[in-house]
């Protein structure tokens, strides 16, 4: 073993070996600096930001083209990537406006106006059925009658009570005036004529339920039953509607909850007839939103004067609103920072970073939170050709009037339909 002096100092075949990993090391950095230079797009524009625009690496970057006034992208009237030096050409498109939550829609259930169960006063077997069904019914009108012969017999009777009653009260009022008979008397036989009549009322009642009559104005459904059934008063004889007007019932989020008025105007639309729509307007709000869907029960109506609605049916509800307006932008637009989401907007020919607040992704664009007028243009491809504060050269688009320039702003405002239920 020698001594540690001797094991800590290197030998000339380990020094050498250093210094040829440090040399390899070296020609694979310079290798990858050439290549780096010479076919990565916006290499001279960095190597200009890092102060090395005249080192030999700038001149391998590739030559681009001339634009129209002769000046090569990254080379400004400054030199490469100087001052006042245009980046290489990018692709924009123009800001455009968009509006969200300026509509409702949802699934409701329709109902008649009015609707009523029909069923007999009392028990009895049906003798008679006097309507179709499909009929159309005035209030008051007989559907059915059931057996009344012992109920006639009452009456009958009834009357003649009446009859015997009021004629003891003449004889004892022609005795008193003798004074034949007491003033009590003739109050007793005054008593029994009003028993009697009252006799005679209760009869014709009991007569006149034997009749199944129609309540409401309407059109009456089904019959269920048929002349020779026994029914009581539970059993339900037929249901009549009234849908002069249909009534829908829907529930919507929460979120539009403050929107809603009753009187509001809406549009309806049949599922079954998609190509009817009817108008309406909203009658019932809810007092308070259900906790377990987090939803707001409305009641609308709507005119039913051809009566080619039915209750029961589905009905696609649309409620518009005033919404709110945001620049939309193509979600290529959209880069990350560390301080979050940015696009790269041209002011005067002149790249700015902007700030920007995502609302809502769309398929075609996002709605953004930020200073974006519409028309600007924003940076679409070619980002890594911009730097801040530096002017950007627009290439050409299809359909653009003038090449190297913006385009037209004057756009149509978009609107995107909010969700629903």
């Amino acid at each position: 073993m020698g001594s540690l002096k001797e094991r800590l100092s290197p030998s000339p075949e380990n020094a050498m070996a250093v210094w040829k990993q440090l040399a390899l090391c070296l020609v694979v950095a310079a290798v990858a600096a050439v290549v780096w230079a010479r076919f990565v797009p916006g290499a001279n524009e960095s190597l200009a930001d890092w102060g090395l625009g005249w080192t030999p690496l700038a001149q391998l970057a590739p030559p681009a083209s001339q634009d129209a006034q002769g000046v090569s992208p990254g080379r400004g009237p400054g030199g490469p990537g100087g001052p006042g030096g245009m980046g290489g050409s990018v692709v924009t498109t123009p800001v455009i406006a968009a509006t969200i939550n300026d509509r409702l829609s949802a699934i409701g259930t329709g109902r008649a106006l009015r609707s009523v169960q029909v069923t007999p006063f009392t028990s009895g077997r049906l003798t008679e059925i006097v309507v179709r069904s499909g009929a159309r019914l005035q209030a008051g009108d007989v559907i059915a009658r059931l057996d009344s012969e012992a109920e006639q017999i009452a009456l009958d009777r009834a009357s003649i009570a009446l009859e015997d009653a009021r004629a003891r009260l003449q004889r004892l009022e022609s005795l008193r005036a003798s004074n034949t008979v007491t003033t009590v008397q003739v109050s007793e036989a005054d008593l029994a004529v009003r028993n009697a009549e009252l006799a005679l009322r209760d009869a014709e009642l009991a007569l006149e339920r034997r009749e199944i009559t129609s309540p409401i104005d309407g059109i009456v459904g089904i019959i269920s039953v048929s002349a020779g059934n026994y029914v009581t008063s539970q059993t339900e004889i037929a249901t009549v509607d009234d849908r002069s007007q249909i009534m829908i019932d829907f529930w919507v989020p929460e979120r539009f909850s403050s929107m809603l008025a009753i009187g509001a105007p809406l549009t309806a639309t049949s599922v079954a007839r998609a190509n009817d729509n009817f108008s309406g307007e909203i009658i019932a709000l809810d007092n308070r939103i259900d906790p377990q869907s987090r939803t707001l029960r409305v009641q609308a109506s709507v005119e039913n004067l051809d009566d080619t609605l039915r209750a029961g049916m589905s009905f696609q509800v649309e409620i518009r609103f005033p919404g709110d307006t945001f620049p939309a932008v193509d979600p290529l637009a959209i880069q990350w920072g560390t301080e979050g989401a940015f696009v790269w907007a041209i002011r005067d020919g002149v790249a700015e970073r902007q700030a920007v607040r995502i609302i809502q992704r769309n398929t075609d664009n996002v709605l953004v939170s930020a200073d974006l007028p519409e028309g600007m243009e924003i940076v679409t491809e070619g980002v890594h050709n911009v730097r801040e504060g530096r002017e950007v050269r627009i290439a050409d688009r299809p359909g653009a009037s003038d090449a190297g320039t913006r385009s037209d702003s004057s756009m149509p405002s978009a609107r995107l339909p909010s969700s629903g239920t």
